[in-house]
């Protein structure tokens, strides 16, 4: 997927040489690299041509060589905010290896040795800085930028700028007045994060305008066989840990390759250190709470190959570049998607086999939601990252493919495979004999015909209703009580049915649209799987484990939360939502808010579907009340009146 201009429209880069791409073949070759990896070449040319770009990428995606190019060609000294000073550290040693003189400025610096590079900094020794955000506060730094010849500023972990998205940094929100001094300088902005709604916050507080290139490259890991189990003791999990890592690496001591055990807490981090080195691993445990000396050093031992596992909090991670992670296990879920897929992430990139585990117990909500409650700026932001652990408590309650499901999550459709073959559940249904298969086929398809009959008029809980044969005054009035459908899976429980048509919309057979009370409806790629076109490969729910459901949210919201990917759009559909997005983020930056409070993505998706043609109709779309009608309406439906169908 790609927001770019079309590459011929742009006027030539003033500061590069006739031949560009000779250029740049030149700097690769400098990096050691023969050929860029996907998308890097368009990602690099497209910044030095436009002079800022939004990149999304995964971690592992290369896209530090998207700046790091640039900033060894062009004249003067590139500026790289980073939050993690082990990423600094990491590069800066990776440069200067390659004769590229780099640097990075962090309080573990002794003073002297800060007021040295700060000095040459100022006389422009260095191709490339970096620097934590919080650096940016200080305003003798802050003059310093103001007269240095600054042809580039690269933002990394750019979701941190945003309220919405999973890791917000407060200290990120200086960027922002930065970049408005360093007049001329290309902007960057790097993430993991694909979320539109993060992404435009992010133009909006990095003060990009709003047809800045946005490259959203592919998240296929097929090389990760990920998987996620439920434990219900501290025997259950250090037995599925120990199992885990001994596949992963062999036994204690002659271990081929090395993995990460991520812990919810300090102390958890501590005791599964401890008692994974009585197994005899060599590890080490790092999170906050250690004196930053220590955390460098296990930082470098890890990088260097002195330690066989790291557990740690999520503190420990970023620009980790050991190519031999063999396995990624979490004790406990992490706050959504995003983060898991960034953290699992560091498993593999070598592109050999490598597995991830996701551990979950009953404690792990309520542990969740503390965490939210206690960190989250507003009842509003509080809701929304409430919703992403829900969304990652979905997808561990499993069903269809692991690796297909985040790719739809990312609304990466392209890349899915129809099953990976490797995680947990596509290993389960290889497992499942003709007859089961035929047996699963026969029940999904019955679960699918009870959302056909409710199609568009009603939520999942009337289609339950309705296929476990309750009494319902819903089904009553509509007939729907007098049809075939009524009573297909009443062998099973109104809970069981729910689970399993949950199932379905993680596998992208059922989707959510309407208004304040989202209705239920079969995709297109749900009517081939009913129909018996294509086959139903899903795990069926078991009977003894309660769901993950919306019942779990604070009581002001208990309604589905899914959003749809891209990829459920019509080309003419995504035209809209894409101008849509454009007005959201000229409306937020002239009202002084972020993009989320005019309209959410689901909302903006539901309204190219739907294309309202007055309040009325308005006010059918999901997230849309009297109030933000009367804030936003009347531009929502100008952008939808002037994107008619078919042009």
């Amino acid at each position: 997927m790609s927001d770019a201009p079309d590459p011929g429209s742009a006027a030539p880069d003033p500061l590069l040489s006739p031949d560009a791409s000779l250029d740049l073949e030149g700097a690769l070759a400098r990096f050691g690299l023969e050929k860029f990896r996907p998308g890097q070449r368009e990602a690099v040319e497209t910044l030095l041509r436009v002079g800022r770009l939004l990149l999304v990428a995964p971690t592992g995606g290369g896209k530090s060589l998207v700046y790091q190019l640039p900033a060894s060609l062009l004249p003067g000294t590139s500026l790289v905010v980073s939050p993690l000073v082990a990423l600094m550290q990491d590069q800066v040693a990776a440069l200067d290896a390659l004769g590229v003189p780099a640097t990075f400025l962090a309080a573990t610096l002794e003073g002297d040795e800060l007021r040295a590079r700060m000095r040459d900094l100022g006389r422009g020794v260095y191709k490339l800085a970096y620097v934590a955000p919080e650096r940016l506060a200080f305003p003798g730094f802050r003059g310093l930028l103001r007269d240095l010849d600054c042809p580039l500023v690269a933002i990394d972990e750019a979701h941190c700028i945003s309220e919405w998205g999973h890791d917000f940094r407060p200290e990120y929100l200086q960027i922002g007045s930065v970049l408005g001094e360093l007049e001329g300088a290309r902007v960057l902005a790097c993430t993991a994060t694909a979320t539109p709604v993060v992404r435009d916050e992010i133009l909006e507080r990095l003060g990009l305008a709003e047809d800045t290139p946005q490259l959203v490259r592919g998240f296929a890991r097929p090389n990760l066989a990920l998987g996620a189990r439920e434990v219900h003791s501290k025997r259950e999990r250090d037995a599925a840990v120990d199992s885990t890592l001994g596949q992963a690496l062999g036994a204690p001591g002659s271990v081929s390759g090395c993995a990460i055990v991520y812990a919810p807490t300090r102390r958890a981090t501590d005791q599964e250190a401890e008692r994974l080195a009585r197994r005899g691993y060599r590890v080490e445990g790092y999170h906050a709470g250690l004196h930053g000396e220590v955390r460098e050093t296990v930082h470098r031992r890890f990088s260097e190959g002195e330690i066989e596992v790291v557990v740690a909090t999520n503190a420990f991670g970023m620009g980790i570049d050991r190519a031999d992670v063999r396995a990624v296990v979490h004790l406990a879920p992490p706050s959504s998607v995003e983060a898991y897929y960034q953290e699992v992430g560091r498993a593999g990139r070598d592109g050999a086999e490598a597995t991830g585990l996701l551990l979950v117990s009953a404690g792990d909500m309520p542990l969740r939601r503390h965490l939210i409650d206690a960190d989250a700026p507003s009842a509003e932001v509080a809701q929304h990252k409430w919703n992403l652990f829900l969304e990652l408590m979905r997808w561990a309650e499993g069903g269809s493919c692991r690796h297909d499901a985040i790719l739809r999550y990312f609304g990466d459709e392209e890349e899915t495979l129809a099953g990976c073959g490797r995680c947990d559940v596509c290993r389960d249904l290889v497992e499942r004999d003709v007859a089961d298969a035929e047996s699963v086929d026969l029940v999904v398809r019955k679960a699918l015909s009870g959302v056909a009959r409710i199609h568009g008029r009603f939520g999942l809980q009337a289609a339950a209703k309705l296929l476990r044969g309750a009494k319902d005054a819903r089904l009553e009035s509509s007939g729907l009580d007098r049809t075939p459908t009524f009573g297909a899976l009443s062998e099973r429980s109104e809970l069981w049915i729910t689970r399993l048509l949950r199932r379905c919309v993680t596998a992208g057979w059922v989707d959510f649209f309407g208004g304040d009370r989202p209705v239920a409806a079969l995709t297109e790629e749900g009517l081939r799987v009913m129909r018996g076109e294509q086959a139903a490969r899903l795990l069926l729910p078991t009977e003894r484990r309660a769901p993950v459901t919306d019942a779990d949210a604070p009581p002001r919201d208990r309604r589905p939360r899914r959003e749809a990917p891209d990829a459920d759009l019509d080309a003419d559909d995504q035209a809209l939502f894409e101008a849509l997005r454009r007005h959201r983020l000229a409306v937020a930056r002239a009202g002084g808010v972020p993009p989320y409070v005019v309209a959410s993505d689901r909302t903006l998706r539901d309204v190219a579907r739907q294309r309202p043609r007055d309040a009325e109709a308005l006010a059918r779309v999901h997230g849309i009340g009297p109030a933000k009608i009367a804030s936003y309406g009347a531009g929502l439906l100008d952008v939808v009146a002037r994107h008619p169908e078919g042009d």
